[in-house]
C-alpha cells in the first residue's frame, strides 16, 4: 500500500472523531518527551519516535480536511517569511 492509501484506510477505519482524539494524543506525547528532554533526560530517539507519529497523523488530517495543496502553500508561505525575518 501506498503511505496515502495508508493514511486514506486508518481513516475510513476508525473514522475522522478517533483520528483527529489520535492525534491529541500524539501531540500531547511528543510535548511529553520534549519537556523531559528540557529537564535533562538524553531521549532523542523518543522524540524522533513521537515526531513521526505526529507526521503519520497530520497527513492524515490534510487528507481528511482536503487540505494538502493548502497546507503545503501556507507552509511555503510562512518559511519564506521566516527567512526573510532572519535575515533582519
Amino acid at each position: 500500500m501506498k503511505e496515502k492509501e495508508i493514511y486514506r484506510h486508518a481513516l475510513d477505519k476508525w473514522g475522522a472523531k478517533a483520528q483527529i482524539c489520535m492525534l491529541f494524543e500524539e501531540m500531547a506525547e511528543l510535548q511529553k518527551e520534549l519537556c523531559k528532554n528540557f529537564r535533562g533526560k538524553e531521549n532523542r530517539a523518543e522524540i524522533a519516535e513521537e515526531i513521526a507519529d505526529v507526521e503519520i497523523m497530520l497527513n492524515q488530517m490534510k487528507i481528511l480536511f482536503d487540505i494538502e495543496e493548502d497546507a503545503e502553500r501556507y507552509k511555503q508561505f510562512k518559511l519564506k517569511r521566516l527567512e526573510e525575518r532572519l535575515r533582519s
